[in-house]
């Protein structure tokens, strides 16, 4: 492979690894993790807000229910459209001076608590109480440590800024304003994250068979060229021309402080325009992967290997096959109209299938020549993910990996650097993503150990691939389990996945008597032709 190239797919690799993030669902921001106690023990969820104006549903917030008050109904149907009225004083922290018939009041976060503001807008008639925060994300409500005894008989419903600035616009404009509310209930298992697990091990499945091929080919070419004799300075030279990136100790590091770097850089200079040059690096790496997949698919048929045999100079590019040439025309078009329709809602068709190619391009090309490599590259990538989605709220006050992954503030649904699937049967909507980072990185020591398993010839059971495809498959569920557990907070992924995948093959490597070879040289002893001829020779004789 040519440098250009090389720096290219390291350059990719940086990117993917700065999404890798598993969520599927809206973070929410808790203020206090108090305790529950009777009156104080409702679970948060989040709420649906119609808004009604003169008859007509114009438009519906999402808003979180509070800790205290009566369960919220989870029927559309069922849920009353209530007229609202707005609070005076604002922040409900004493007597409203407006007489309640009814009504849902809406208030300001104030100096008062949250429970307070509960009990004077009850006591005054509201129906139920609308709390607009003061910035424009969702905040979790709970009592105070001295409010030992709540009993709130109104629902209680939190709306971020923009939202509550809209409903008062409309409240300002007309008198006949009303809102429903009630809280549907999500599916306990989510279709879109089987089919994105499926997605993940599929696509790690068909790379490390296309790597382990790769592998045994060049095998066979060192093989043919070493009959007469060994030579292992031919035997390196043979193997670093046929296009692979040997991943070493320093270049594992150097790795994951790169992308820390650039992590940074992306929270930093988030905006529409820098989401869309990272738009243009995906295409640009989709284009590639989409192409050599397709090469490479295309060139197992007859019809197709004089063009892919065949080979004519480009201008920057030097030889280009003339299959290569038929196939990107098309790989361009299909990038470039999927960049122009992306936000159409069926666009993640085509960034999921341009990420799936550039992923198996890379898992073909970037290589893990050993277990000690192997090993270093997913512990320091093990400890990037944990830092940057969970201890980097303490510096920058956010998680950086999630608000990088979901675009905030970007006007973007996210960084393409992800698959991603819409929630088929979830009320809520929205996508199940993962990044490229929990495929990729894990996927290299996986492809290491199909690789592994052919060149010593071992069957699938006895081999190490099985173990390996396993391990990430579990970690990769019990991410999604823990993800459903935790509220649809984002999680790290690599959290759950590297000591699974690794610590597999470290202790079955160690029972079976491999660790030292899968740690240091990461293939088997291959005694040269002349030799594995003579001895074949003896055992036939």
């Amino acid at each position: 492979m040519e440098l250009r190239n090389r720096a290219f797919y390291c350059c990719c690799l940086c990117v993917v690894l700065c999404s890798s993030v598993v969520f599927a669902g809206d973070i929410v921001h808790q203020d206090d993790i108090a305790p529950k106690r009777p009156g104080c023990d409702n679970n948060f969820v989040l709420v649906k807000v119609p808004l009604w104006v003169d008859g007509k549903e114009l438009i519906e917030f999402v808003g979180i229910g509070a800790r205290f008050g009566p369960t919220l109904e989870s029927k559309e149907k069922r849920a009353n459209q209530t007229k609202v009225a707005l609070a005076d004083p604002p922040d409900c922290c004493s007597t409203p001076r407006n007489k309640l018939t009814g009504e849902v009041i809406l208030v300001h976060r104030g100096r008062c608590s949250f429970v307070t503001k509960a009990n004077v807008a009850e006591a005054a008639g509201a129906s139920a109480m609308i709390i607009i925060n003061n910035q424009t994300e969702l905040f979790k409500m709970v009592c105070e440590a001295n409010e030992t005894e709540v009993d709130i008989g109104i629902p209680v419903v939190m709306l971020p800024q923009d939202a509550g600035e809209a409903l008062k616009a409309n409240m300002n404009i007309t008198s006949h304003v009303s809102i429903q509310i009630y809280s549907p209930q999500r599916p306990v298992v989510d279709v879109a994250e089987v089919f994105l697990w499926l997605m993940a091990v599929g696509t790690i499945l068909c790379a490390s068979y296309w790597s382990a091929w790769s592998a045994r080919e060049a095998a066979i070419e060192q093989d043919k060229l070493l009959k007469d004799g060994c030579d292992e300075d031919l035997s390196k030279d043979t193997y670093h021309s046929s296009g692979f990136v040997d991943v070493n100790t320093t270049s594992a590091i150097l790795f994951v402080v790169i992308a820390s770097c650039f992590l940074v850089m992306l929270y930093k200079l988030m905006s529409y325009w820098f989401i869309e040059i990272l738009v243009v690096v995906f295409c640009i790496g989709g284009v590639e992967g989409l192409q050599t997949c397709l090469v490479a698919l295309l060139s197992c048929f007859r019809c197709f290997e004089q063009a892919a045999e065949s080979f004519v100079k480009v201008p920057f590019l030097g030889a280009v096959s003339y299959l290569t040439l038929a196939v990107s025309p098309f790989c361009i078009a299909f990038a470039v109209l999927w960049a122009v329709f992306r936000r159409v809602s069926f666009a993640w068709i085509g960034q999921d299938i341009l990420g799936i190619a550039l992923i198996i391009t890379v898992l073909q090309i970037i290589r893990v020549p050993n277990l000690k490599v192997g090993t270093v590259l997913l512990s320091c990538a093990f400890l990037y993910d944990i830092f940057w989605v969970f201890v980097s709220k303490w510096w920058f006050h956010k998680s950086v990996m999630i608000v990088v992954a979901r675009g905030d503030g970007s006007g973007e649904d996210g960084i393409p650097m992800l698959l991603k699937i819409p929630r088929m049967f979830d009320p809520w909507g929205g996508y199940s993503i993962i990044g490229f980072g929990d495929i990729i990185l894990p996927g290299l020591l996986v492809a290491f150990s199909l690789r592994y398993d052919w060149l010593s010839k071992k069957s699938l059971k006895t081999g190490y691939f099985l173990w390996a495809m396993l391990a990430y498959g579990l970690g990769l569920l019990i991410t999604y389990v823990a993800l459903n557990l935790m509220d649809g907070h984002g999680q790290p992924a690599l959290l759950y996945i590297v000591p699974f995948t690794l610590g597999t093959l470290i202790t079955l490597g160690k029972k079976r008597g491999d660790l030292k070879h899968l740690w240091t040289r990461g293939e088997p002893d291959r005694s040269c032709p002349h030799i594995q001829l003579q001895q074949d020779e003896k055992s036939m004789s």
